[in-house]
């Protein structure tokens, strides 16, 4: 009797079961994808319309101070003071941002993880800082030394 018949048939059946199982895996792996860009679409939607509205009432609200400023100074004027205004407020916004992603990054112990360093380290990670200074020229010569080199024939000489 040949025992090999009957696993051969089980064979079968396991290579179908085997790609039964992976066709469902892959349509429900897509199904949950497809859900999960859904949520975050919307997410980056709603992100976008509120920065639009933000942006639409920052200008709303830097019209109406000109127009303020206007009633008591000449148009040029306002419109300088509410532009000066305007820059006072998005620089210390970067400043706000800035502070906030560099100390999130050393409190995660990550060295520069957004890329930006507005100035160099305070100090040298994995070995000793250089003798030039960093923005200089540095030194222009090398040091000369105390004595002259010794040479081959410097050394056979008894005079020495």
């Amino acid at each position: 009797m040949n025992r090999s018949q009957p696993l051969d048939h089980l064979e079968h059946l396991d290579k179908e079961l085997v790609e039964e199982l992976a066709q469902v895996a892959r349509v429900t792996v897509r199904e949950e994808l497809r859900e999960q860009t859904r949520k975050q679409r919307r997410t980056a939607v709603l992100y976008g319309a509120s920065g639009a509205a933000a942006l639409y009432a920052g200008g709303a609200v830097a019209v109406a101070v000109g127009l303020a400023l206007a009633t008591g100074l000449p148009g040029w004027a306002a419109a300088l003071i509410t532009g000066a205004l305007m820059a006072a407020v998005a620089y210390a916004l970067r400043a706000s941002a800035h502070a906030s992603s560099s100390g999130a990054s050393g409190a995660s112990g990550a060295s520069g993880s957004s890329g930006h360093h507005p100035h160099p380290p305070h100090r040298v990670v994995g070995g000793t800082p250089p003798v030039a200074p960093p923005g200089g020229l540095g030194m222009p010569y090398p040091p000369i030394p105390k004595n002259p080199p010794q040479t081959p024939a410097d050394l056979d000489d008894p005079r020495r």
